[in-house]
């Protein structure tokens, strides 16, 4: 199923599929939270972990030109919206 921007339509499925940095960092943190009761005390690795991948990712410039945003800007420009 996709939606619908006026007659473009768009394939949400394609677009899940791309990177997602720091995504394991992320879950093994949230479930060490869960497991210790929001004690994050106890989660000080997965923490720290996390906070190394995301400080890591800051230099990467995202390429624009693959994200949905910049092709919906770039088709409603054309079709003069």
């Amino acid at each position: 199923m996709g939606r619908k921007a006026g007659a473009l339509y768009i394939n949400p499925k394609k677009f899940g599929a791309t990177a997602k940095p720091c995504m394991i960092e992320m879950v093994s943190f949230l479930n060490c939270l869960a497991l210790n009761k929001q004690n994050d005390d106890k989660c000080v690795r997965q923490k720290d972990l996390l906070v190394a991948c995301t400080q890591a990712q800051k230099g990467k410039p995202k390429n624009a030109a693959k994200t949905i945003n910049y092709h919906l800007q770039r088709l409603g420009r054309d079709k003069g919206l």
